[in-house]
């Protein structure tokens, strides 16, 4: 998987290119293939620091974004927020209503 990390209005230093690096390499183990991060960082006026990531995934995309005065504490809700749609999307299949079990017609005849 190919991480790219910009920043705006802020140096990405290697310290918090490695922790990126390490959040989006826990989601590998949702086991659904990520073909691409792109992750992007910005200052916002009030000393608020706003990290956006979108996550590329054979279904579509994944996009996630948070902004906190500490960047590691953003950085950590995008990695939560991202985990939550990795969920979400690999247990999809089971919740189709087409899959679920039908009531017989005996049943709703009680009814």
């Amino acid at each position: 998987m190919k991480i790219n990390i910009t920043g705006k209005n802020i140096e990405v230093t290697s310290s918090i290119r490695d922790y990126i690096e390490a959040k989006f390499k826990k989601l590998e183990k949702w086991q659904i293939e990520l073909i691409s991060c792109q992750a992007t960082i910005c200052t916002e006026p009030g000393k608020q620091q706003k990290i956006e990531a979108t996550i590329t995934v054979p279904k579509g995309q994944l996009v996630a974004s948070a902004s906190h005065e500490d960047l590691y504490k953003a950085i950590n809700e995008v990695e939560q927020k991202l985990e939550r749609q990795l969920n979400k999307l690999s247990h999809k299949p089971e919740a189709k209503r087409s899959l679920a079990e039908k009531p017989e017609l005996e049943e709703l005849e009680e009814l």
